[in-house]
């Protein structure tokens, strides 16, 4: 059985709205090591971080995140 990964557009959707990644860690109550680790691929966040991620960029959860089967 493949393993599914975790894709993010994170970093496209933060430039986009002309964010930092400060800024948008402070918008969703995280450090920006967080936002950093997230956009690399190295953590998964929960649900409830992925739908403040999205509200802050204006956007659904589905367009910052989809899976991807390797």
């Amino acid at each position: 059985m493949p393993e599914t990964l975790l894709r993010s557009k994170l970093k496209t959707r933060r430039v986009l709205a002309e964010l930092t990644q400060e800024d948008l860690a402070r918008k969703v109550g995280v450090t920006r090591q967080t936002v950093l680790a997230i956009e690399k691929g190295n953590y998964a966040p929960s649900v409830l971080l992925a739908l403040r991620l999205a509200m802050a960029l204006g956007c659904s959860v589905e367009e910052i995140f989809c899976e991807d089967a390797e």
